[in-house]
């Protein structure tokens, strides 16, 4: 505790810090602490991890059921004044994009909206209809970005309408990001899920910290 405290102090001499150490579980405790925190930060894998593990039990518990928040630490990336986030309208997005323009903004970052789609149909036999779809997702990503542009003017905004597997295209922007964000669940996810199947994927293949936040 006593080393972790002076890593932040020294990575931060202006940021007032304070260490803990409450008794309980460590998924609990976190969970507590969400209820009045702003975000919760935390490792991919703890002490307990299984090698083979890509995620630890700790942080899928705490990334799943967290009132706030939770930023994922598995890569360390910095430098790339550089911030990705995914939207495909739904509620848990257009929170996500929120915290992201908020970052961006805090951080003097550029940021990436990602709004991947799948065309249902063989690409060789539907140019002109995959056209018109790539257009009508690209209109609603103006759309959920809109409002946010209008309330955070300092922050440029990049955005990218693939056709590709969300997951895909998100772990690949990563790679070249400081913080991916993504809600917790997306159109698809299933109501008593807690975590939508992006998001979760997103835990593993991230390659940089990966912000999981809910309305």
């Amino acid at each position: 505790m006593a080393e972790a405290e002076a890593i932040a102090r020294g990575a931060h001499p202006g940021l007032e810090v304070r260490a803990t150490r409450p008794s309980g579980a460590p998924a609990a405790v976190l969970l507590a602490e969400s209820e009045r925190a702003h975000t919760v930060v935390l490792g991919a894998k703890g002490l307990g991890g299984f090698g083979s593990l890509l995620l630890g039990s700790v942080a899928l518990q705490v990334v799943g059921h967290a009132a706030c928040p939770v930023v994922v630490v598995n890569h360390v990336t910095t430098g790339h004044r550089r911030i990705v986030v995914g939207a495909d309208g739904s509620e848990h997005s257009l929170a996500a994009l929120t915290y992201a323009f908020d970052q961006a903004s805090l951080r003097d970052a550029e940021l990436h909206a990602v709004h991947a789609w799948v065309h249902p149909g063989p690409h060789a036999l539907v140019s002109a209809a995959q056209d018109a779809a790539a257009k009508e997702h690209r209109q609603a990503l103006d759309e959920w970005l809109a409002p946010l542009r209008e309330e955070h003017p300092d922050v440029e905004v990049v955005e990218h309408v693939p056709d590709e597997d969300p997951v895909l295209a998100l772990a690949r922007a990563s790679d070249r990001a400081d913080l991916l964000v993504v809600g917790s669940r997306g159109r698809g996810g299933f109501r008593g899920l807690a975590l939508g199947s992006v998001s979760h994927h997103m835990l593993q293949f991230s390659q940089c910290p990966l912000a999981v936040v809910r309305p």
